[in-house]
C-alpha cells in the first residue's frame, strides 16, 4: 500500500489537466495519482493519458455522476493511507507534498492545509500568500469551523491546499454532495472534529482563477443559499463548537455579500455597463 494518493477527478478539463498533472508527477515523493474523467465530452481523457508514468492511473465513467459521487469514488479507488484532492487546473507548488507529509506524519493531526496563490489562465501569480488567517499553526476543530462560517470557504481556497486521512475519510462519510460550492470544506471541517486542524503558512497549491473554478462568483442567490444551508447544517451538527453568535455572524456576511451584489447589478443597469458584474 502507498503511504499517499492523490485523486483528481475531472469533467471537461482538457485544456488545463496537463499542467495540473505536471505540477503532480513532478513532486519528489512515492504516490499513486488517480483520474477520474466523469464522462468528459472534450479531450480530457485523451490529455490524462498523455502522461505515461506508472504511479498514474486513469479511470473513465461511462456515463456522468453528480459531483460529489465523482468525487467519493475518486477517493475509494485510492489505496493511500493519506489523501489529496486536486481539481484539474489547480497546481501542487514545489515541496508541496514533503511539507505536508511531515507534518501529517503527527497521527494528532487528522487534517492539514496551507496558504494558497491565485493564477491566472496562463499560470501567472495575480496573489499569494492568502488564506487562513488566524488559522496557523495546530488548531482545534472549533477554531477551525468557527473561521469556516465566519470567514467562509473561499478563505482555505483549492482542495489542493489540504491532505487528510482516508480513515477519517471513511468515518464521516466522505463528500456530501447535496452542496457543492462548500463540499471540500464540509469535509474538512468533519474530519477536524476526529483531531486537530494544522494550517500551514507558506503557499504549497495555486487557484486558477474565479473565472474557470467551480467557486468563482459566489455572490449569486443559488450559491449563497447553498452557503447559508452550509453554516446552518454544520451547527446543527456541531453545536458544541458553533455558537448562536458565531452563526450569526456568518448570515450577516452573507447578507453584505448579496447586498453589494444587488447594488452592482442596479449600477450595471443604470449604466448600461454589464462589466461591473464580473
Amino acid at each position: 500500500m502507498v503511504n499517499l494518493s492523490i485523486c483528481v477527478p475531472v469533467r471537461n478539463s482538457g485544456r488545463t489537466l496537463a499542467a495540473t498533472l505536471t505540477s503532480i508527477l513532478e513532486q519528489d515523493n512515492a504516490f499513486q495519482v488517480i483520474v477520474l474523467d466523469n464522462a468528459s465530452t472534450d479531450d480530457t481523457f485523451r490529455v490524462a493519458n498523455l502522461h505515461r508514468d506508472s504511479r498514474v492511473r486513469v479511470i473513465r465513467n461511462r456515463e456522468p455522476l453528480p459531483t460529489g459521487e465523482n468525487w467519493n469514488k475518486a477517493v475509494s479507488l485510492a489505496t493511500g493511507r493519506l489523501v489529496k484532492v486536486v481539481c484539474a487546473g489547480d497546481i501542487l507548488l514545489p515541496g508541496a507534498l514533503d511539507k505536508q507529509l511531515e507534518v501529517m506524519g503527527d497521527h494528532g493531526i487528522a487534517v492539514c492545509a496551507s496558504k494558497f496563490q491565485v493564477v491566472d489562465a496562463a499560470g501567472q501569480v495575480e496573489r499569494d500568500g492568502l488564506g487562513l488567517a488566524n488559522l496557523l499553526g495546530q488548531r482545534d476543530s472549533r477554531s477551525l469551523m468557527r473561521s469556516i462560517v465566519r470567514r467562509g470557504p473561499s478563505e482555505f481556497g483549492p482542495t489542493a491546499t489540504a491532505m487528510f486521512r482516508r480513515a477519517d475519510f471513511s468515518r464521516v462519510g466522505g463528500f456530501r454532495g447535496d452542496l457543492v460550492l462548500p463540499m471540500d470544506v464540509d469535509l474538512l471541517a468533519r474530519v477536524s472534529a476526529l483531531g486537530h486542524f494544522y494550517g500551514m503558512a507558506e503557499s504549497l497549491a495555486a487557484w486558477r482563477d474565479s473565472r474557470f473554478n467551480r467557486c468563482g462568483d459566489i455572490a449569486t442567490a443559488a450559491k449563497l443559499g447553498e452557503l447559508l444551508r452550509f453554516q446552518h447544517r454544520l451547527r446543527r451538527e456541531y453545536p458544541q463548537l458553533i455558537g448562536p453568535a458565531t452563526i450569526l455572524g456568518g448570515d450577516l456576511r452573507l447578507a453584505r455579500i448579496a447586498v453589494d451584489r444587488l447594488r452592482a447589478r442596479a449600477a450595471a443597469a443604470l449604466l448600461r455597463r454589464p462589466e461591473l458584474l464580473r
